[in-house]
């Protein structure tokens, strides 16, 4: 078995003083104490996944130990989803129960004609992230048969449609006429594409990494066990954003 780390308590710490810079960035209009999180963040990150590819060359991962890197995958995604659960739960309370100060409407009264149109970048978004779950799964299925160079060419195309979705995320933000301080459809808005980009980053790196493992042949047929992480990881982030584009973008529109 692998020896006790000692990175998760300190991704814990890091990740809690990230979230006390978020505070200090929000309300005191400081960005010291959140670019320190990050950086600390990005350096834990680093430092933990290399121990983790360190113990995997090694040997030291054998069937217990990649059972409990599955298990601790899964249990990771059920607490995103009730993350995002607790988003979804900010927009359909306001969706269907809109208040006095949103003129018992939604969207609120005068956004009826800046809603963002979900047949243009939302849906071109769509395309993009559901070509990149298919082209990640042809990544996994060519590695499981042995075919390698197929593999990484599935993995190379998924990282670049991350990339190009994140672009058109962020175009989608520039020509938004509204910001996250217009009323709570502006911060549920941005709240839910935000941290989804976000998550859609932290998968583009992930398998990212994968592709340069993967091109010095770390993964095998039977031992790919990051791979699969990501993977798992990088569905979860296409079913929210088709939560996404049909309830917040689609259902929102045409209310």
């Amino acid at each position: 078995l692998v020896e006790v780390s000692p990175w998760p308590l300190f991704a814990s710490l890091s990740a809690l003083g990230l979230t006390f810079g978020g505070i200090y960035w929000w309300h005191y209009n400081s960005v010291i104490i959140i670019i320190l999180g990050l950086l600390l963040n990005i350096l834990i990150s680093f430092c933990w996944f290399g121990d983790v590819i360190k113990e995997n060359m090694g040997g030291y991962h054998n069937s217990v130990v990649m059972f409990g890197f599955r298990f601790g995958m899964i249990l990771f995604i059920l607490s995103e989803v009730l993350f995002f659960f607790s988003f979804f739960w900010s927009y359909f309370h306001n969706c269907w129960g809109p208040q006095a100060e949103l003129g018992f409407n939604w969207p609120p009264y005068g956004f009826d004609t800046i809603v963002i149109d979900p047949f243009s970048i939302p849906l071109l978004n769509t395309v993009v992230l559901l070509s990149s779950g298919a082209s990640v799964t042809w990544a996994h299925h060519s590695l499981v048969d042995q075919k390698y160079d197929q593999g990484l060419i599935g993995l190379g195309i998924t990282v670049l449609l991350g990339g190009y979705f994140l672009f058109l995320q962020g175009n989608e933000y520039f020509l938004s006429t509204f910001s996250i301080n217009s009323t709570v459809y502006g911060t549920v808005f941005f709240m839910l594409t935000g941290f989804h980009g976000f998550h859609v980053t932290i998968g583009t790196l992930l398998l990212l990494v994968c592709f340069f493992r993967h091109y010095y042949v770390h993964f095998s047929n039977s031992q790919h066990v990051g791979f699969e992480a990501s993977a798992w990881y990088w569905h979860f982030v296409d079913v929210v954003w088709l939560f996404l584009y049909f309830f917040l973008y689609w259902y929102g529109f045409n209310l």
